[in-house]
């Protein structure tokens, strides 16, 4: 998810050529305008990644929105307070860009509030419907045999198995039908166009909005300013290559989403410089991917290349830490195996051992 992703040591430090014209985020319970009928609201959420951005566009009467905030009662309340003074006029819909649990978890209860539509991607409706559908389960074995190869202890899996089904605790209830997002389609807001750019790689079809009008560029989690998308390979997928659709879909937003755009991120703040952000994201996946090649000079499980890829130590105590750096971790051992630099084997103790090919 992107609520506490781990950063790698390139993109968060790297902000050159980026512009912050919007000063400080707006205080709770407030809305500050970056953009004619263009409202920033920010929302709490309990991560170490502190909060989400959410954005109000006028639509008519109303309000169309875009990403809601996690399930909670903090959130609720938030949102109630908002009503109550600064959006009176109501929500006439609700875009989501992704379904992680701080974007659509409120979709569902402002859908009912305003008996409203959801917009999303079809992609992620279904996947977070299949992915709420798992609470009360017990934990697969598909999914304990992925982070047992991945290197993880029985103890770091047994706490896996306390914890799994928490995704569908953060999301109310999705209503049961939406409006599909389509790529390239240009949707009527406020009597704006907005053109849907879907991406992939951070999820399976994360919608970002562009204006040419407002030269506004809504982006979800696609491009963050000082951080870097979370880009993961899951249980359900072990032999995906996410971070080679992540890449291509950087590519795609650098030529289909001009320079000039001021960036309204999920993250941190609204800034300008896609293409220069665009280019830092690009540059240290590739620094990290050198690191690690030199890191695969011996063989390797999944969790001891974190010290190739990540600033920051990750322990088994941090064990949502732990689950998002395995992920991440993955994604880039399986570029490289699908690249043809690494193989991989199966040992004896279950785990598999990664090894840079010769030359």
């Amino acid at each position: 998810m992107a609520m506490t992703e781990p950063r790698t040591e390139d993109a968060a430090a790297d902000k050159s050529g980026l512009v912050f014209p919007c000063g400080q985020a707006p205080v709770a319970g407030s809305v500050k305008e970056v953009a004619p009928g263009v409202c920033w609201i920010r929302m709490p959420i309990p991560f170490a990644l502190d909060h989400i951005n959410l954005w109000a566009i006028r639509d008519g009467a109303g309000w169309a929105l875009v990403d809601t905030g996690i399930w909670a009662t903090d959130t609720a309340d938030a949102w109630r307070q908002l009503f109550a003074t600064v959006l009176p006029q109501g929500v006439t819909r609700i875009f989501v860009t992704h379904m992680h649990p701080d974007h659509v978890g409120m979709a569902g209860w402002l859908t009912r509030k305003f008996d409203c539509r959801l917009w999303i991607s079809r992609l992620e409706y279904l996947t977070c419907r299949a992915l709420g559908a798992d609470t009360g389960r017990e934990a697969p074995e598909d999914a304990i045999r992925f982070y047992r190869r991945a290197g993880w202890s029985e103890e770091a899996i047994e706490t896996y198995r306390t914890r799994f089904g928490g995704f569908g605790k953060m999301i109310y209830a999705l209503p049961d039908s939406y409006r599909r997002l389509r790529d390239g389609e240009d949707i009527e807001i406020g009597g704006q166009a907005w053109r849907v750019v879907v991406g992939t790689g951070h999820s399976p079809e994360h919608a970002c909005l562009y204006c040419p009008a407002h030269k506004l560029l809504i982006s979800g989690d696609q491009v963050l300013p000082g951080i870097s998308s979370n880009v993961s390979v899951f249980p359900a997928e072990p032999d995906a290559n996410p971070l080679a659709d992540w890449l291509a879909s950087l590519d795609k937003l650098q030529q289909q989403v001009p320079d000039d755009v001021l960036v309204l991120p999920a993250h941190n703040q609204p800034f300008r410089g896609l293409h220069a952000r665009i280019r830092a994201l690009r540059e240290g996946v590739h620094r990290g991917l050198e690191r690690l090649r030199a890191h695969l000079e011996q063989p390797r499980r999944a969790v001891d290349v974190f010290g190739a890829l990540f600033a920051r130590p990750i322990t088994e105590a941090q064990h949502q830490l732990l689950s998002l750096a395995t992920g991440e971790s993955m994604a880039h051992l399986n570029y490289l195996v699908a690249c043809g630099e690494v193989t991989v084997t199966l040992g004896e103790d279950g785990c598999a051992w990664y090894h840079r090919v010769p030359g």
